[in-house]
């Protein structure tokens, strides 16, 4: 996963023409189904001056808003209440926030974390609030459109997420439906005779469609518990377990253990990307990718034991979710001591596999246990946060191209800014930032594997040839690099491997390539012969 939280931009509703009512008081829910499976859940209860709403997407955090309806069909502002993966009903927020849109200016009120501060950012006129999927803002974007009588209308949309403006552009579809394209994103919707949202569909290859559900059976809907058990036929068993931690938590979590064995097993313990992550590593683009559910099968088919986790905060996983790296590493350690206690389990083989931000914290475990046998680094870090960030927002902004060349170093700099701003009170942050992986790298004496996609654009290939290298300077001759052409950070084929096409790919399975190549390595390096 992205080392700068991935979000699903909300996809924006076109207009409808002629002389339709505006919507009138409406609950309702708004699910995205990827085949049978729901991955988001958007309530929402309308009237005529506010519009209360719940967003639930798997496997992240929920987002309560509150909307206040302006003059003109605009959203002067919006409350927001963050609260953890899989809270209960009554749980305490993780944040709550006020954006207002006024003018040519967004101002944010954010409080958490025991401090508040108040940021302000540029923006355009009549800008409407983004956060995710409430696709309730959509449908002020009809009431625009409509009020103004046109078939095709760009507009700004301000993204909390990114605090960036961007612009949505609407195109009409005969008299009930509608594309809308949003930072290279277009998704079609259905409007009813209100310009209300009544279903629609994603980018085709993501297989997402939108159902809606009015009246009193939209508060029965929910995400549901994900399916971590084995797929019929697997010559392996998936066991839920609960993994104490020293600091007094129990962290959720899948064994996949193999049934044909003779003797103890090798094990290895996958580590997550940045944000929480369920212990799939469940990212909901490109169709719903689940690295972690599809390594965990292929190892165990192979003889591996595998042990992945719920992050802190997330199924049902205790923990403080706002802690740093070095933090998480506490996690994986306990999660080793867990699976060397165990009879199956051989202590003296385990290994770990860790992707993304995964691949910064499996060197620092591994450095202070030298007992375990192997870390495999799937897209793992060389730079320092700052680097990497500085990256990635220039980036961003070059490789859209619905912005202006012209704007483009501008918001640069904006963007920059802004990140400044919005990262000052995270703790995880500032540890990510300062943090230098090759200090750390330096002192991993086991086998090392660094396989690295050749066209991620998130964290680049010349990071895996740096690991390498570091690696072999400092004395560890036990290192195999793998640069696999054309696969993204999320290790999905991918020509271009930017963020902004991932919702566009054709395919959200990782193949048999990736796979193989990590599958090899990890029973070649496990097995006893061979050490």
């Amino acid at each position: 996963m992205s080392l700068i939280r991935l979000s699903l931009l909300g996809a924006l509703a076109a207009p409808l023409l002629g002389a339709q009512p505006a919507p009138t008081s409406r609950t309702a829910a708004i699910l995205l189904l990827q085949g049978t499976d729901t991955v988001v859940v958007e309530r929402f209860t309308r009237s005529a001056r506010e519009v209360t709403a719940s967003v639930a997407v798997r496997s992240q955090p929920r987002i309560d808003l509150r909307f206040e309806l302006g003059p003109d069909h605009l959203v002067p502002t919006t409350t927001f209440t963050v609260f953890g993966p899989n809270a209960p009903i009554d749980a305490a927020p993780l944040q709550r926030g006020t954006l207002t849109l006024r003018a040519d200016s967004a101002i944010l009120q954010i409080d958490g974390s025991g401090a508040s501060r108040t940021i302000r950012v540029a923006t355009r006129p009549g800008a409407l609030p983004l956060l995710n999927n409430e696709f309730v803002v959509v449908e002020q974007a009809v009431q625009i459109a409509r009020a103004r009588g046109v078939r095709s209308l760009t507009f700004p949309v301000f993204a909390l997420s990114a605090a960036v403006t961007l612009d949505a552009t609407l195109d009409l579809i005969g008299t009930d439906s509608a594309r809308v394209t949003v930072a290279g994103n277009v998704t079609e919707v259905a409007l009813g005779t209100e310009g209300q949202i009544v279903g629609g569909r994603l980018p085709a290859s993501t297989g997402i469609r939108l159902v809606v559900v009015d009246g009193l059976a939209a508060a029965a809907i929910s995400l549901g518990r994900p399916d971590y058990s084995a797929p019929a036929g697997a010559p392996y068993e998936a066991i839920e377990v609960m993994v104490p931690t020293a600091a007094g938590y129990r962290l959720s979590g899948t064994l996949t253990r193999p049934l044909r064995a003779t003797g103890k097993l090798p094990a290895v313990v996958t580590i997550t990307g940045s944000g929480q992550q369920d212990r799939d590593e469940y990212i909901p683009i490109a169709g719903g990718v689940r690295l972690f559910r599809q390594i965990a099968d292929t190892l165990s088919r192979r003889g591996i034991a595998v042990l992945r986790l719920d992050d802190r905060g997330v199924g049902g996983s205790g923990g403080d979710v706002n802690g740093t790296s070095a933090d998480f590493a506490d996690d994986i350690h306990a999660a080793v001591r867990w699976l060397r206690a165990r009879t199956e389990i051989d202590p003296d083989r385990i290994a770990l596999v860790g992707h993304s931000e995964g691949g910064m914290i499996a060197p620092m475990v591994a450095a202070d246990d030298a007992k375990l046998a192997a870390i495999a680094l799937l897209a793992g870090p060389a730079y320092t946060g700052q680097q990497i960030i500085d990256f990635q927002l220039e980036n961003v902004v070059r490789g859209d191209s619905s912005i202006a060349p012209s704007a483009k170093d501008s918001l640069v700099r904006l963007s920059r800014a802004q990140f400044d701003s919005l990262v000052a009170g995270s703790a995880w942050m500032r540890y990510f930032l300062t943090y230098d992986p090759l200090l750390t790298i330096r002192r991993v004496r086991q086998p090392v594997l660094i396989l690295q996609g050749a066209t991620d654009q998130q964290i680049r290939a010349e990071e895996a040839r740096l690991l390498e290298a570091t690696l072999r300077a400092a004395g560890n001759r036990r290192v195999t690099l793998a640069i696999l052409p054309e696969r993204n950070h999320l290790f999905l084929r991918d020509p271009v491997g930017h963020p902004s096409g991932y919702q566009r790919l054709p395919s959200n399975r990782v193949d048999g390539e990736v796979l193989g190549t990590l599958a090899d390595w990890i029973v070649r390096t496990l097995t006893p012969s061979s050490r």
